[in-house]
């Protein structure tokens, strides 16, 4: 691996732009102060594997729907209904995910690890901070794999036009507006306050609010007596169906009477939940972006066991070939479904691993590393790149 030491952002800066989470718990700086060197063909490779992938993971979330396997992929089942709902209509648009990948650098090969097709998290970091890594060290823009920007601009348009051409945006937007919302005091209102400002850019009338002064009723979705088509939740849906059943219940109903539509639409949790993984290797059997994945231990193999739907590396256990553990995670995903993995070598430099983040939103449209040990956890830096 190769990298281009430059000027870090300040904490000043960071702050100045509403970036609070700079520091890890561990007292490191959660931005790097290099960036990644990669070829333009690295960067293709990942786009070209990301487009394939996404194309795969809709054949295998239609033989979930069609055989009947939500109950397989550990989907509460008070989601059961509005994930076929959202499935089964257009106008329920997929805006953005995250591809979580292994090697794609030294001529490793790239491996799906998981997608985060839900509420993705480093949207702030690969979107904006990485062009201001570039301008401070007065390197060209355009040197990245990222439009992720402007990609999920023109997302938001197709919720309107619902085609790959957003040029006749303007004639099809009827004022409808979105409301986006987040719980308060935490890291993801920032990622929520930048997709708002990203739908404005698109055209939308838009609003912020936190969660517990949005009304959800039978009606549509409500803040201070103003109707919304449109909202825009970074709240797993995981997580409403178990803390929040009746706000999932409100939700369902919502949608089935078309009050309004819910972003990131509830089929995502087919993609979040990694017992998709298995699907897709039955489906695609030694596929070349592919790890074997089993909700049996794998005989004879080194894996990683992880959770249906645990994050940032909590509950995760790499195992040697006999099953015995080399290292794990604790967390709080101890009750769910698991599925084994293949172990992927991630690239690796001077001790220390690092894994590739493409986001997705129509197509692949930007790329950025994740740094940590053995396990990608919440200690994890995050790594911008260049393109030399």
């Amino acid at each position: 691996m190769k990298f281009l030491n430059i000027q870090k952002l300040s904490t000043e800066k960071l702050e100045n732009m509403g970036f609070t989470w700079h520091t890890n718990e561990d007292k490191k700086s959660y931005v790097d102060d290099k960036l990644i060197i990669i070829s333009e063909d690295e960067a293709n490779n990942y786009y070209n594997a990301c487009n394939e992938l996404y194309d795969m993971f809709i054949n295998a979330g239609s033989y979930v729907i069609d055989n009947n396997l939500l109950d397989k992929l550990g989907i509460p089942f008070n989601l059961h209904e509005v994930v076929k709902l959202s499935w089964e209509n257009e106008v329920h648009w997929h805006l953005y995910g995250r591809f979580d990948l292994a090697g794609g650098l030294d001529n490793l090969p790239i491996k799906l690890l998981e997608f985060n097709a839900n509420t993705p998290t480093a949207l702030f970091e690969t979107a904006i901070l990485q062009f201001e890594q570039l301008r401070l060290n007065n390197l060209d823009e355009s040197n990245q794999f990222n439009h992720t920007y402007e990609a999920i601009v023109d997302n938001f348009k197709r919720l309107s036009t619902l085609d790959e051409d957003v040029s006749n945006f303007d004639e099809v937007y009827e004022g409808w507006k979105i409301l986006f919302t987040s719980v308060k005091n935490t890291e993801e209102e920032l990622t929520t306050r930048l997709l708002m400002q990203m739908a404005k850019d698109a055209g939308y009338e838009c609003e912020f609010a936190y969660i517990e002064d949005v009304e959800f009723s039978e009606d549509g979705v409500f803040l201070a007596d103003e109707n919304y088509e449109f909202c825009f939740m970074l709240i797993p849906w995981e997580i409403i169906a178990i803390e929040e059943s009746e706000l999932a219940h409100l939700l369902t109903k919502i949608i089935k009477n078309q009050k309004a539509i819910i972003l990131n639409p509830a089929y995502t949790l087919l993609f979040q939940s990694k017992a998709i993984l298995e699907i897709l290797w039955q489906l695609y059997p030694n596929h070349k972006y592919l790890l074997k994945t089993s909700f049996l231990p794998l005989e004879n193999a080194k894996q990683v066991k992880k959770p249906f739907f645990g994050r940032e590396g909590a509950n995760v256990t790499i195992l040697d070939k006999n099953g015995e553990i080399i290292t794990k995670n604790n967390g709080d995903y101890e009750n769910n479904g698991f599925i084994y993995q293949e172990f992927a070598e991630l690239n690796e430099y001077n001790g220390e691993f690092y894994q590739a983040g493409v986001f997705f939103a129509y197509e692949a449209c930007g790329l950025g590393f994740r740094k940590g040990g053995t396990i990608i956890d919440n200690y994890a830096q995050f790594v911008g790149h260049i393109i030399k």
